[in-house]
């Protein structure tokens, strides 16, 4: 380990065969992956990762070389250096970047719902100006809901509100609880607060919205998997409003995944009958997805490298 990297920490889930790294999203943990990776082991070799300043990983600046320099080890480390990387969310676009990185080693990325908030003409019949007040908005609460510090009773009332979101959105507790749980972290000053922490959250906010996902998905030169929620999220009493943008962004994304598709033969695009939380609420439907692209981007005998839509489960 260098200076600049961490040693991540690992959940080695076992199985066999071709390796695969899960990667999650901004905020979250490894834990995501706990209903996934099951499904996965009996035809790979499966790790998950908590990225740096998340879950059990140590702290550390948040820039995208050391991120993926801590992936690289991780990798490394296991013997496993042709890993294909599959991420959720911003894990998704950590998953295409080492993939560029690593053109030689990696077999080809899986990016499920990770894509960027866009710019005001991904949204489709709406205002410019009042979509770029929204999405400045959105970010500004992102930010601001990084290192929140929790009171007395506060993760007596964190398990309260992921059993609420258990019973709206139909997920088992015990992977929302798993995940807070691994989320939270005591401070020297006995005081809990929810990782990553406020600094290097802010830059890791920053980083991944720096990025612009279809210039990376253009550029990959090894066969992409790009998964999309097929639901929103369920709406929320009192946010017409974002209701609103939010099936509209759905709607102009679908329109440029599929101009990406039929531009890019080796871009494959799957709809997971999801919300965003796909990896907790439908994992059948994600390892699925993933073991139908997996089959053909380790297989030599496949060309191009990419599937065809029909080949995936939707």
């Amino acid at each position: 380990m260098t200076a600049d990297r961490i040693a991540p920490a690992v959940r080695d889930h076992g199985g066999d065969g071709p390796p695969l790294l899960l990667l999650h999203g901004a905020g979250r943990t490894l834990a995501d992956w706990a209903a996934v990776a099951p499904l996965l082991v009996a035809r790979h070799r499966v790790l998950a990762v908590d990225l740096r300043g998340h879950g059990r990983s140590p702290s550390g600046p948040w820039h995208l070389p050391e991120v993926l320099g801590d992936i690289e080890e991780v990798l490394s480390a296991h013997g496993m250096p042709g890993a294909l990387p599959v991420g959720h969310a911003a894990g998704g676009l950590l998953a295409v970047l080492y993939a560029l990185e690593h053109p030689d080693s990696t077999p080809g990325a899986v990016d499920l719902d990770g894509f960027g908030w866009g710019g005001p003409e991904r949204y489709v019949g709406l205002d410019p100006r009042r979509v770029a007040q929204h999405l400045a908005r959105t970010k500004e609460l992102s930010a601001e809901s990084l290192g929140r510090e929790l009171p007395a009773d506060g993760l007596r009332d964190l398990l309260a509100e992921q059993r609420a979101m258990s019973d709206h959105l139909g997920i088992p507790y015990e992977l929302l609880e798993a995940g807070a749980l691994r989320s939270v972290r005591e401070r020297n000053d006995g005081v809990l607060e929810m990782r990553p922490g406020r600094e290097h959250g802010r830059q890791m906010l920053a980083a991944v919205d720096a990025l612009d996902p279809f210039a990376l998905f253009r550029a990959m030169p090894s066969p992409l998997l790009l998964g999309r929620a097929r639901r929103p999220a369920p709406p929320v009493p009192g946010s017409d409003g974002a209701d609103a943008m939010a099936a509209a962004g759905a709607q102009g994304l679908a329109r440029e995944l599929a101009a990406l598709a039929g531009e890019q033969p080796g871009v494959a695009v799957v709809e997971i009958d999801a919300t965003h939380a796909m990896l907790l609420e439908n994992p059948r439907a994600v390892a699925d997805a993933v073991l139908a692209f997996t089959s053909l981007a380790f297989s030599n005998g496949n060309s191009s490298g990419a599937a065809r839509p029909e080949e995936f489960p939707g």
